[in-house]
């Protein structure tokens, strides 16, 4: 009773701390948002007043400009006014030498004026000389004052020429103040977003993928079942839309219940190989010393570390040929990720899920026969798969659940693999997504993958189900026809419940909508995905009461991941930090929507 009872105190605390830390993702992501808005603001102000800055900056400059060419002329006049200095000093010297000379003369030939018995003659030559001395003094008078004026426009030259060069220096001081407030501004904002993708990507996880069918999660429960078209959990409202992924990301290489479902078939695990990688030959190869270093675990035996592999249920023992095949895909993977044990592998779902050996061995006894059996007739070594065009062991990418789907690496942004390949697995051609639902092998009438058809999140106050009301799907559609006409709205096109300030709500983004010339959805008659026969959704078809419109299907699961209420998602659910990137994202979405 006892152990019950702190049982209980133990799992009331865990729930409690789980939610409180929930709580405080919200919060922050609430209080980075309220941040970045501030921080628009200040840019927005500052960038308002860089660009006024700049204006006047423009007039300032156009206004120096023509004083510099003012100077230029003015540095021109003197120079060309230096030059005809020279002959001015000449002309200077020669005139103070007859002034004196004439000056001297005048003097005397006013006693001879007097003196003279011709006194008209005297007169006009007294005359005479007094008009060269005169003469002679206005020139040297004319001369003075032009070298004074030529020194007083050199040193005013002068005084401009620093005034110019201090205004030039603070306008480019001003500017570069500014600027680097913008910038830090602009960096601090960066910084913020990434931190508020991160924690968006934390909301995501509330909804973890399982990348191994070994996955300790439980299962997807789907709120729809779609063979036999019964609505499996009700919200209590209706219409209600549901919005539902196929398989889980990354489709590339081995799809594990894929694996199940062809095992269960009859197939060996060679054929199984074969239908999910491409162009690739069966080998044995030695690990450095047969051993793999594991982190957090040493170095292991590399058989051993095989065993103690959870990447696949264990005690499935009606899948013995699947487990063959993932031993091989897991051999093959380990010895090229660690170059034949030359480095070390991680030991969680981001490299291969290492849990050791089992407690209960009856659990296990097939899969370590697996092992064994596969890797018989490689002596110390193990059985890869090596590519035909690169003779080099295969990166033996694989998960969970495809949902039908094989993708090649270059499909979903990565590095484009020979080995890898796009295709349907199934029994049989897929001409409808009806079809494909029938017919995977980790669908439901074969492996019945937990999570091959699954509308991803949950609602607690709806029956815990992922169902969407008429009106909250109407703000996803709405706020695509807003981004669609001006994709500077992202901003503003936040989910609703989490109070992310400038968040606008259905009205708002229908206003901005009229505003920009186009057409809103008020009801909606059907939602149908449309894809090219290639496994992914390529155009989505909503029709209301404005008539048909389509859309681009990847951009649609973009702003639902963005828009939708709680924790609803599209998968893959891709971070969006820039509007250029909704509907680019490599990691493409297979996903179905229904009406009911």
């Amino acid at each position: 009773m006892r152990k019950i009872f702190i049982f209980l105190i133990l799992f009331f605390i865990f729930i409690l701390f789980d939610f409180k830390v929930k709580a405080n993702i919200d919060e922050e992501i609430n209080q980075i948002t309220n941040q970045i808005n501030q921080l628009k603001e200040d840019l927005k102000k500052k960038e308002k007043d860089y660009q006024d800055l700049n204006n006047r900056l423009s007039q300032i400059k156009n206004q120096l400009l023509q004083v510099e060419k003012g100077i230029i002329q003015k540095e021109k006049e003197i120079k060309k006014g230096e030059e005809v200095l020279i002959y001015q000093k000449n002309l200077l010297n020669e005139r103070a030498k007859n002034y004196y000379k004439n000056i001297g003369k005048s003097n005397l030939n006013l006693v001879n004026v007097f003196l003279s018995s011709n006194l008209s003659q005297s007169l006009q030559d007294f005359f005479y000389q007094k008009t060269l001395v005169d003469e002679d003094r206005k020139t040297i008078i004319k001369i003075v004052l032009y070298i004074k004026n030529l020194e007083e426009k050199k040193k005013q030259l002068e005084q401009e020429k620093n005034q110019l060069s201090y205004l030039n220096a603070e306008i480019n001081r001003q500017s570069q103040i500014l600027n680097e407030a913008i910038s830090q501004t602009r960096q601090k904002i960066a910084q913020l977003s990434a931190r508020q993708q991160e924690l968006i990507a934390k909301k995501f996880a509330e909804n973890p993928l399982p990348r191994s069918a070994g996955s300790s999660l439980s299962g997807c429960k789907p709120d729809y079942d779609p063979l036999t078209n019964q609505v499996t959990r009700d919200p209590g409202f209706s219409p209600k839309f549901g919005f539902f992924s196929i398989g889980v990301p990354n489709k590339i290489g081995m799809n594990q219940y894929g694996a199940y479902g062809r095992a269960k078939t009859g197939q060996d695990f060679e054929q199984i190989l074969n239908a999910y990688y491409q162009n690739v030959r069966l080998e044995c190869r030695n690990f450095k010393d047969n051993k793999i270093k594991v982190q957090g675990h040493g170095e292991i035996n590399i058989k051993d570390y095989l065993k103690g592999l959870g990447e696949m249920h264990r005690y499935r023992h009606d899948v013995y040929e699947a487990f063959k095949a993932q031993v091989v895909a897991a051999a093959s993977y380990a010895y090229s990720y660690t170059n034949g044990g030359n480095k070390e592998i991680c030991a969680d779902e981001h490299c291969q899920v290492y849990t050791g050996f089992c407690k209960n061995k009856d659990d296990c006894n097939s899969w370590y026969r697996a092992v064994d059996e596969v890797n018989e007739g490689c002596g110390e070594g193990v059985l890869v798969m090596v590519s035909n065009d690169t003779n080099d062991v295969i990166t033996a990418w694989y998960s969970s659940t495809h949902g039908g789907v094989m993708l090649r690496s270059d499909e979903i942004g990565w590095e484009r693999k020979p080995w890898t390949k796009h295709g349907f697995d199934t029994n049989s051609s897929v001409n409808s997504l009806r079809d494909l639902l029938l017919n995977a092998y980790d669908g439901p009438n074969f492996a019945n993958s937990d999570f091959f058809y699954c509308n991803w999140g949950n609602r607690k106050n709806f029956n815990n189900s992922a169902w969407l009301s008429e009106g909250e799907v109407l703000e996803v559609i709405n706020a695509l026809i807003l981004f669609e006409l001006d994709n500077s709205t992202l901003s503003h096109l936040s989910q609703l419940d989490k109070n992310i300030p400038e968040t606008w709500d259905d009205t708002r983004v229908r206003e901005e909508i009229r505003k920009r010339g186009g057409y809103y959805f008020s009801s909606i008659f059907s939602i149908e995905v449309v894809w090219d026969g290639s496994g992914i959704s390529r155009i989505i078809i909503i029709r209301g009461d404005v008539g048909e419109k389509q859309f681009n299907a990847q951009r649609f699961k973009d702003i639902f991941n963005l828009r939708a209420r709680e924790n609803l998602v599209i998968l893959p659910a891709c971070l969006i930090t820039k509007s250029s990137e909704v509907g680019n994202c490599k990691n493409y979405a297979l996903f179905d929507v229904v009406k009911k």
